[in-house]
């Protein structure tokens, strides 16, 4: 049940936020027992973000999942995300910063898991 939710101060376009939502979906593997199937992911673009003392290309991307993963999985997937980010929008891993939440109760459709 991971979320990923990317807010960045680039402004992006139906068609970019798409190609990013589809690489951090496949990204989310990445973290044992997580999967493309069960990933819910946003991109929110042209937030007024300072990082560094400027308002360059920034992003702060928020990961949420039900239970808990390794530092070394969450190494990996936060150099995936740095990688998409960069390479699709302009973010310079230096002006992105990754969150982890590990989340013990999660809501969907009508229960809880």
């Amino acid at each position: 049940m991971p979320f990923v939710n990317v807010k960045t101060s680039v402004r992006v376009d139906e068609a970019k936020k798409t190609v990013i939502e589809a690489k951090i979906t496949k990204a989310i593997t990445i973290l044992p027992g997580k999967s493309e199937s069960h990933l819910m992911c946003a991109v929110e673009d042209g937030v007024s973000m300072m990082f560094h003392g400027d308002k360059e290309n920034t992003a702060f991307v928020e990961v949420k999942i039900l239970g808990k993963s390794t530092r070394e999985a969450y190494e990996k997937l936060t150099a995936a995300i740095c990688d998409i980010l960069e390479e699709e929008i302009g973010v310079s891993p230096e002006y992105c910063y990754v969150k982890f939440e590990e989340i013990v109760n999660w809501g969907y459709n009508k229960y809880l898991f």
